[in-house]
């Protein structure tokens, strides 16, 4: 997992949609027998934002900008199903947001707006997705997507959680805001040439 290293003047955060029983327990599984060293460390769930730098004086306004976006934000009816991978560009294999993705990817845009703390550009286009393993060998990738593709998941979320990362290596929850809204994303209309 690519983490980035914080000044003592930062702190790192990740806000994600955390995977209910018993579907944690079955990613869980599938990351440890392919060897991934963060199994039984980071519970499975799908990223809004990974790992991300912010100024310690920051921390209580993206606290705050989170818990407005999430009271905006409709509980998300979410399918994970099949498997995919970030290959050659990053060795990961995940489990695929069959449907639920976009609105994922508006929550994602909402907590990155110009409102809010993290509003800058994310270092990769946002997918939202649950790692099945990382940083192992092609054979164990290959190995996780087969395993993973049994796993069938059909659940609404109904909070977004902010994780801090502790000095320790460990991530905290420090906020699990209800997904509270009555909207739905709206239809981005396409311009120009294709």
């Amino acid at each position: 997992m690519d983490v980035p290293v914080a000044r003592s003047s930062e702190c790192v955060i990740g806000i994600t949609i955390p995977l209910p029983e018993p579907w944690a327990a079955q990613v869980t599984r599938v990351r440890s027998r392919a060897g991934d060293p963060f199994a039984d460390h980071i519970a499975p769930h799908v990223t809004i934002v990974p790992p991300t730098l912010i100024e310690r004086d920051c921390l209580e306004d993206l606290r705050t900008h989170l818990r407005r976006v999430a009271a905006r934000t409709a509980p998300i009816r979410l399918h994970m199903a099949g498997t995919e991978s970030f290959r050659p560009v990053s060795p990961v294999t995940y489990l695929v947001v069959a449907s639920g993705a976009e609105q994922c990817d508006e929550l994602h845009r909402r907590v990155r707006s110009q409102e809010g703390p993290l509003h800058r550009p994310p270092r990769f286009p946002f997918h939202p997705h649950v790692t099945l393993a990382q940083g192992v060998s092609d054979d164990a990738l290959d190995a996780a997507a087969q395993e993973g593709s049994a796993i069938d998941a059909v659940f609404i979320a109904q909070n977004v959680h902010l994780h801090l990362l502790a000095e320790d290596g460990a991530w905290m929850l420090l906020e699990a805001p209800e997904l509270a809204g009555l909207d739905t994303p709206k239809k981005r209309v396409a311009t120009g040439a294709p």
